[in-house]
């Protein structure tokens, strides 16, 4: 063990056995350089979850281009990734400033150091505002889907083939439903929030509409050449979901159990329930980390500006919660590319 001292001449780190510092590192550092290794491993566990999960339910897991397809005051707009890029942009950004930070620090400017931990904070902010803005677009849904008897989901698109909204084609009928609750129910059963179509709404409404096709949560790839000049055609495999006939449809339509709007961690309207459980769990653990380092720079940033570092002649408090900011974005790039690219 060790502890940190104030002497008159500055802060001294004193470790027992000796006074040795292992790596030449302080005990504070060593710490947390402790914590970034469990976390780590922790992170580990999450992800290797997700990937046996995933590879386990490879036909019906959801397409990431389909569901991420947001971007603020661009409704309508189909942007596939494009700000979940911007969110990854802006955290890698931060980690620079950051370091930033961490230099000026070792040059004892006050005046720099204050103004790249106000950058980062800025970014980390914006960081776990997207997220919030990421899980509410998620939460509410866009088209909606409807869930068979068997658990599968079925979803609608056009002759085109391209994915209508359940409002675009159900129907409206006198009917009256009441939502169950633990006050009216037998053994104090419940369900969630009523959906805003009935299930007879959503049949009545595709049987009427001939040209509505039903799109299953079964993914198959499409070998595509691509040509380019002077060079041979290479192929390309383009993810598609499976879209059946009209009499196929029919007869699916059949099997439908519930209506599903948005997602959450029972019903997920984008396919596999085990996708939105592990959205859910592992960006918002993630995002809890972001939103905890974000705290702590902003008290680290007020001892900056109160001089606090300036007057022990170290800054190395910066130095080490940037050690555990580079490692919230290093994890971030991790499920940045398992859990939305690949």
């Amino acid at each position: 063990m060790g502890s940190t001292v104030t002497t008159n001449n500055g802060v001294a780190n004193v470790w027992n056995g000796g006074g040795a510092e292992p790596l030449g590192a302080s005990y504070g550092k060593m710490m947390m350089w402790f914590f970034i290794l469990s976390d780590a491993l922790t992170f580990s566990g999450f992800v290797a979850s997700y990937g046996f999960s995933r590879f386990k339910f490879i036909e019906t897991w959801p397409i990431a281009d389909e569901v991420f397809t947001h971007f603020p005051f661009m409704h309508g707009v189909s942007m596939p990734m494009y700000y979940v890029a911007f969110m990854t942009f802006v955290l890698i950004f931060s980690s620079v400033t950051m370091v930033l930070a961490v230099d000026a620090g070792h040059q004892m400017k006050q005046g720099k150091v204050a103004i790249y931990m106000f950058l980062t904070i800025i970014g980390g902010l914006i960081f776990v505002g997207s997220q919030a803005w990421e899980w509410k677009n998620f939460i509410k849904g866009e088209y909606g889907a409807i869930e068979t008897k068997g658990g599968s989901i079925l979803q609608f698109v056009n002759a085109e083939g391209k994915q209508i909204k359940l409002e675009d084609f159900a129907a409206t009928l006198p009917e009256e439903r009441e939502q169950l609750t633990r006050s009216r129910a037998t053994w104090f059963m419940s369900e969630p929030t009523l959906s805003t179509y009935s299930v007879n709404e959503v049949i009545e409404g595709f049987k009427k509409n001939p040209d509505i096709l039903i799109r299953t949560e079964v993914i198959y790839s499409e070998e595509t050449a691509k040509h380019s000049l002077g060079a041979h055609p290479t192929l390309n495999k383009i993810k598609h979901k499976t879209i059946l006939t009209r009499e196929e449809s029919l007869k699916r339509i059949n099997e439908a159990k519930i209506v599903i709007e948005g997602a959450n961690l029972h019903r997920n309207e984008y396919g596999s329930k085990l996708f939105a459980d592990f959205f859910f769990f592992i960006t918002g653990f993630h995002g809890f980390h972001v939103f905890s380092g974000v705290i702590i720079n902003i008290i680290i940033f007020i001892n900056v500006l109160l001089g606090t570092y300036e007057r022990r002649r170290t800054y190395e408090m910066v130095e080490k919660v940037g050690l555990y900011w580079h490692f919230v974005d290093l994890v971030w790039v991790f499920v940045f590319t398992f859990f939305y690219l690949v």
